[in-house]
């Protein structure tokens, strides 16, 4: 449910574009409320995703002739892809990769979460950017590597015990 002006500059972020952050309209609910809306920052880790989108919406999105259709990702029919169809395209990346097969399109939710803590952004703004009511419910999706552990670990060290420690 993306549509084109869901991707909006931020003044933060000029050098990301028209892509600096995406308005989530329609996000998961809690029973019986409206859609979740929320704000999702692009962060400079994931900025290859600038040029991705430039392509898709410039020079591929235009050949399909969508006319004045308001969705981002649209079908050679000019009409929203549908979750199926989106899974579909997942799943055939995914084989042509020769990534697991167990992998699912919500694993991207899940990867996202880590990277966003590996690369050291609060939990509070990793919950935020993924709409969730508690951090409980981000830190499930989580699972970092064993080098951010060990990462984490001699950080630790070093403020303890200082510069000269050494687990030799």
């Amino acid at each position: 449910m993306v549509d084109l002006v869901d991707l909006r500059r931020h003044r933060k972020s000029p050098q990301f574009g028209q892509f600096g952050s995406l308005a989530v309209r329609y996000g998961k609910s809690s029973k019986g409320a409206p859609p979740k809306r929320r704000t999702v920052l692009l962060v400079p880790e994931t900025d290859w995703v600038v040029d991705v989108l430039g392509e898709w919406v410039h020079a591929v999105r235009p050949r399909l002739a969508p006319g004045r259709h308001p969705a981002l990702w649209v079908t050679e029919r000019a009409g929203r892809m549908s979750p199926r169809s989106i899974n579909e395209a997942f799943t055939t990346a995914r084989d042509a990769a020769g990534l697991d097969g167990a992998l699912d399109l919500h694993c991207l939710r899940h990867s996202y979460i880590t990277h966003l803590t590996e690369f050291g952004y609060p939990a509070r703004f990793v919950q935020e950017q993924v709409g969730h009511s508690h951090g409980s419910t981000t830190a499930i999706y989580m699972g970092v590597s064993d080098e951010y552990r060990n990462h984490l670990l001699e950080a630790s060290l070093k403020r303890r015990l200082g510069d000269d420690w050494d687990l030799k």
